[in-house]
């Protein structure tokens, strides 16, 4: 399941924590996309973690506005993390969905997502 794999990604054997990364990296991506897209990115996730990305959305209140610097606020109040674990965060996530979306699937979401913002959520491998 995805919440082992960003455990094992970040890596860490708190399961609690890793959920809360997952679903901060998700929320964060869903509320900077249209409804459209966010339901395409959405349809591919595991019908577990698509709960947990469709938990607590407006979809009336979407695509928000933020840069790179309120994207790292809401990771970091989400998920509940300190800012030098931001990278790491991103980076444990982002390698978790490689393994179960589609390939090109991540790329072409964050693809829709000004330069900044996509920085954060997919670090340098």
């Amino acid at each position: 399941m995805l919440v082992r794999d960003v455990a094992d990604a970040f890596p860490t054997d708190d399961r609690r924590f890793a959920h809360r990364v997952l679903r901060a990296w998700l929320h964060v991506l869903r509320d900077r996309l249209t409804v459209e897209a966010s339901a395409h990115f959405a349809a591919q996730l595991p019908e577990l973690v698509r709960g947990m990305y469709y938990d607590g959305w407006n979809p009336s209140r979407v695509p928000e506005k933020f840069d790179a610097e309120e994207c790292a606020g809401r990771l970091i109040r989400e998920a509940n993390i300190a800012r030098k674990d931001v990278p790491a965060a991103t980076a444990a996530v982002v390698s978790a969905l490689r393994r179960h979306l589609s390939e090109g699937m991540l790329e072409k979401v964050l693809a829709q997502l000004p330069p900044d913002v996509q920085a954060l959520l997919r670090p340098l491998s």
